[in-house]
């Protein structure tokens, strides 16, 4: 049985940071290519970070310079940290796993409000 499970969301002001969490358990994780998507209220979901079995990232251009995406294959867990948080990043994050299928977690929620 696969779970993907996110945590570290929460409320933040404008210019904050925060640092969330994926663990992984039930498939090879060093095998994994890993994924973080958001999704604003009443929009779709859209790619946020990347991160390959071999390390390489990938992110979109609206958080390039301040989101980090990283791994540790020891622990089975994959980090997002969020820097200079901006209002347009409130959204939930999803992580994502892929190895042979996808797996999706439940959601952690971000808010960037004053």
């Amino acid at each position: 049985q696969v779970q993907v499970v996110e945590s570290g969301g929460g409320l933040v002001q404008p210019g904050g940071s925060l640092r969330l969490s994926c663990v992984v358990s039930g498939i090879i994780f060093s095998r994994s290519i890993m994924t973080w998507y958001r999704q604003p209220p009443g929009k779709q979901r859209d790619l946020v970070a990347r991160i390959t079995s071999s390390g390489t990232t990938t992110y979109a251009d609206s958080v390039k310079g301040r989101f980090t995406i990283s791994r540790d294959n020891a622990k089975n867990t994959v980090y997002l940290q969020m820097n200079s948080l901006k209002s347009e990043d409130t959204a939930v994050y999803y992580c994502l796993a892929s190895y042979f299928q996808a797996y999706w977690g439940q959601g952690t929620q971000v808010t960037v409000s004053s």
